[in-house]
């Protein structure tokens, strides 16, 4: 369906022709780069166009990756129904400052998966209507899911360290 792919693309350039930064065709997926500033006019408009009907949200996830002046992407799987058709859409964000707008106007379980976002990565949602944590707990300090969070583990035991792991594990006092 290559050609509901190029479709897609058409339209969006024809109703926002600043809003396109980048198309990846990769194993025959197709992931438009959208500008942050247009992602809900997109999002509007592949769901609302007869011909494209991307109705429903599939997922809604983010990507860190830190180092980069871009640091964080939040991508967008949006599936047509009617046209049993799949496209991802992409927004990248700054480093400093990641917020992106919401999209709950036009798919409404994206609320959640926006909470994801702001709770695992720390992405500010404009506008979102309960922007509270969903999966940490409410005085959790940070966002687990950045790269740069610090990790608490374990070191793992092999046979030459396991004396070493054996000394440092805490034991009950009698």
């Amino acid at each position: 369906m290559t050609d509901l792919n190029d479709l897609t693309v058409e339209k969006i350039r024809g109703a926002y022709p600043d809003a396109i930064e980048e198309i990846i065709d990769f194993r025959g997926e197709r992931t438009i780069v959208i500008k942050r500033e247009r992602i809900v006019d997109v999002c509007r408009l592949l769901h609302d166009d007869e011909d494209l009907a991307y109705n429903f949200l599939a997922d809604l996830c983010a990507t860190d990756y830190w180092p980069q002046e871009n640091r964080f992407s939040v991508n967008y799987h949006l599936l047509s129904l009617p046209n049993n058709h799949r496209i991802r859409l992409k927004v990248y964000l700054d480093r400093d400052n990641p917020v992106m707008p919401t999209v709950t106007g036009v798919y409404p379980p994206a609320n959640w998966y926006e909470r994801e976002c702001w709770d695992m990565f720390g992405i500010q949602v404009e506008g979102h209507p309960y922007l509270h944590r969903l999966l940490m707990p409410e005085d959790w300090v940070g966002h687990p899911l950045r790269r740069d969070y610090p990790l608490g583990y374990e070191e793992v035991q092999f046979s030459f360290n396991w004396r070493d792991v054996q000394a440092r594990k805490p034991r009950p006092t009698r």
